[in-house]
């Protein structure tokens, strides 16, 4: 496990957040999801984020990616900041600088996996790069199942259709919200496995919230959350480190 501190390693980025704070309710029913976080999403890197249940992980994730509004601090996405944006901006940078990968596969179930992959370009009224198509779909092991609808596909192939569609429009930035969570594990480590040649191979930036150490594991570092805070940063994770990082946020939790 090597653990270095956020601030101290300069490096381009693909979205920062600066002093992110996060806010529900008032009084004495106040809720602080996000308090002050200050992070780098470096480019061309595979980030995981990680913590407790209640940490803010989802929160930070959704506040990054312009799907939630924030009560202080700043977001940009490359150089654009998001608090600046009105609704119809935040929706074209959206559409055309982030990727999405969620839990749920959110296939249209009339539409076949090209249909599909191509989707947000077909709606945005771009052509897609056939170059650049054609490499995720191989990428992603596609090629034979075009054609098919989703309810003709497995779980992990309907996934990677999800993943191919995030990566088909060459974003800035592709955020996962436990994309493996509804996935057997071989499945979800053949998804983690196209994430991680995305960052390998194409150069694409990664961020993932996962509450499982295996998938925390593909990425190139886990940044760690509890009470809204980031705690801690693991470069080059492996499962049983990061495992071991969570038990010791489980232990915390039970003599606090």
């Amino acid at each position: 496990m090597t653990t270095t501190p956020l601030a101290h390693r300069a490096t381009t980025a693909a979205a920062r957040a600066t002093d992110l704070s996060k806010v529900y309710g008032q009084g004495e029913t106040q809720v602080v999801a996000l308090d002050r976080v200050s992070v780098d999403f470096r480019q061309s890197e595979f980030t995981a984020i990680m913590g407790p249940s209640g940490s803010g992980k989802s929160t930070l994730m959704h506040c990054v990616a312009g799907l939630d509004t924030f009560s202080s601090g700043s977001v940009r996405i490359g150089e654009t900041e998001l608090g600046t944006l009105k609704d119809k901006q935040l929706t074209q940078l959206r559409r055309d600088k982030i990727g999405f990968i969620f839990q749920a596969f959110n296939l249209l179930p009339t539409l076949t996996a090209l249909e599909n992959i191509t989707l947000p370009m077909d709606i945005a009224g771009r052509k897609a790069d056939q170059q650049w198509l054609q490499t995720v779909i191989d990428m992603v092991g596609l090629r034979d199942r075009l054609s098919h609808r989703p309810t003709q596909l497995s779980g992990g192939q309907q996934q990677r259709v999800a993943v191919a569609r995030a990566l088909a429009s060459r974003p800035e930035i592709i955020f996962g919200d436990e994309p493996t969570g509804n996935l057997d594990s071989r499945s979800g480590a053949e998804v983690l496995g196209f994430l991680r040649n995305s960052v390998r191979e194409l150069g694409q930036t990664v961020v993932m919230v996962t509450h499982d150490p295996v998938a925390a594991s593909y990425a190139d570092r886990v940044i760690f959350l509890a009470d809204g805070r980031i705690v801690n940063e693991m470069l080059h994770p492996t499962a049983d480190g990061v495992l071991d990082q969570m038990k010791a946020f489980d232990a915390k939790g039970r003599t606090s």
